[in-house]
């Protein structure tokens, strides 16, 4: 399961497809962890997983989030029924997109937590034991990705730089803190069906200025 050398985004998005390949997944997609405790979409085998991936921080729920917050996988065998009363709108979505069932890895390390790899499948049921072993596998090989360029690089591990300095626009623009910048942004974002790149991109370009509330 070796990956060609290259930066940590393309050995990351071809971990996600070597998932999808040797895994009974239908896509994948890897989310990190910002020095905010703010999550973001890194990389995802393809645009729908990519897609569904970042929802989960438009919507504020799903299983890279649970499987953050509990620091276990989270397996959901069968989101039209356990998923849809879990996560309401964010199954719904994945539902509507094909998906039936998700499977969420938390990437970490003693108490240091990176981020979460999420699989996607197009059909319910269960992983089997074999299928389990190795998408932790693919969790751990993602965690030695993560950590070959170190934790302490200029730029806030799982924030895009226009996401990252968008949200400190937003920050100073509405003289807030950073997460409710952030969640401004997500609002804007889910209202406006926007992927949150897009936003930010419109926000650091000064197309789009958000206001002090009242």
């Amino acid at each position: 399961m070796d990956l060609e050398p290259g930066d940590r985004v393309d050995r990351l998005r071809r971990l996600c497809r070597l998932a999808v390949r040797t895994l009974p997944a239908s896509g994948a997609g890897l989310s990190v962890l910002a020095q905010d405790r703010q999550f973001s979409m890194l990389t995802a085998a393809d645009p729908v997983s990519e897609r569904l991936e970042e929802l989960q921080f438009v919507l504020g729920e799903g299983p890279c989030v649970d499987a953050s917050a509990d620091r276990s996988p989270v397996l959901v065998a069968d989101l039209a029924s356990e998923g849809l009363q879990r996560w309401p709108a964010y199954a719904s979505a994945v539902l509507e997109a094909g998906m039936c069932a998700v499977f969420a890895f938390p990437l970490q390390i003693g108490a240091a937590q990176l981020g979460v790899l999420d699989l996607f499948r197009a059909r319910t049921g269960s992983l089997s034991g074999a299928e389990l072993g190795r998408a932790l596998t693919l969790a751990d090989r993602a965690v030695t990705v993560l950590l070959a360029d170190g934790l302490d690089g200029d730029e806030p591990l799982g924030a895009t730089t226009e996401l990252f300095q968008a949200q400190g626009m937003v920050m100073v623009q509405i003289g807030g803190t950073l997460p409710e910048a952030m969640a401004r942004i997500r609002a804007y974002a889910y209202a406006r069906d926007r992927r949150l790149a897009d936003v930010a991109r419109a926000i650091v370009a000064r197309e789009l200025r958000f206001e002090r509330d009242g």
